[in-house]
């Protein structure tokens, strides 16, 4: 195992880490866990189902679509209903927009954000082979979301927001682009114990899915903190981790469902 610095990288060093190691996954080169010393955080449809989608549901994607990056199914944890517009931090190959973008129906809309270039291109290719018509995939970064102020009615995530340096100015982004009584519905990975400051400042495990995450009672501060309320966070939801999220488990870090709501007014 390489040495670890003690100093954490800077959150540029951090984002570019994460997103060489995503465009090398959307290019097919490399997988969260390539090397013996990194956790995983790549799966196949076996791991999907383990964390809660359903064959039917997989099986009516895109090929390319699922390429087993999540650690839940954000868009069952709340309804999606007809007619609403759905935003999605860090859409990778769009596996959750396609699957909300049934849900909400030719009259509503799904709007995918990627940093990663190639994921967007891998997401737009998929949309076109589905024929997603209510689908758009958008570059940016989740902290500094392309997106207008209170023209979303839900947002989901899955296994990404763990990645971002600054979780509080995503945070805060997803409650100025949510509409009022709008509703967050993620999928993410939560510390059950802390990490050190040599495992977070190792750019490997955190772009893998582990030591950016933070604690249950940190995030629920988080989140009322930026405005959100009936904030729920669920550690409880999965009967064993697939192998895919076995690397994560030997630093404490665990999947977890996370649902708010922004306040009507």
């Amino acid at each position: 195992m390489t040495p670890r610095a003690s100093k954490v990288p800077r959150p540029d060093a951090l984002r570019d880490q994460v997103r060489d190691r995503y465009a090398k996954i959307a290019s097919g080169e490399g997988c969260c866990g390539s090397s013996p010393d990194t956790a995983s955080c790549c799966g196949d449809s076996k791991a999907s189902l383990k964390v809660g989608y359903a064959a039917e549901e997989l099986a009516s994607l895109p090929p390319g679509a699922n390429l087993g990056l999540g650690c839940g199914n954000p868009t069952t944890l709340l309804s999606l209903t007809p007619g609403e517009v759905v935003l999605d931090l860090g859409s990778g190959a769009g596996i959750d927009c396609f699957l909300a973008s049934k849900k909400v129906g030719p009259r509503g809309r799904v709007i995918g954000v990627d940093m990663v270039p190639e994921m967007l291109a891998k997401a737009r290719t998929n949309a076109r082979r589905g024929d997603y018509s209510n689908v758009e995939f958008r570059l940016g970064e989740i902290e500094h979301l392309p997106v207008a102020d209170a023209s979303v009615d839900v947002i989901v995530s899955n296994c990404v927001i763990n990645l971002a340096p600054d979780k509080q100015a995503v945070y805060r982004e997803a409650f100025r682009v949510l509409r009022p009584g709008g509703r967050l519905q993620v999928s993410d990975v939560v510390a059950t114990r802390p990490i050190s400051r040599s495992e977070r400042a190792d750019p490997s495990l955190w772009s893998s899915c582990s030591s950016g995450a933070i604690r249950s009672t940190t995030l629920k501060a988080l989140l009322k903190r930026v405005g959100f309320h009936g904030v729920v966070v669920d550690l409880g939801s999965f009967k064993g981790l697939p192998d895919t999220l076995q690397g994560q488990a030997s630093l404490g870090v665990v999947p977890a469902n996370i649902v708010a709501r922004k306040p009507r007014r």
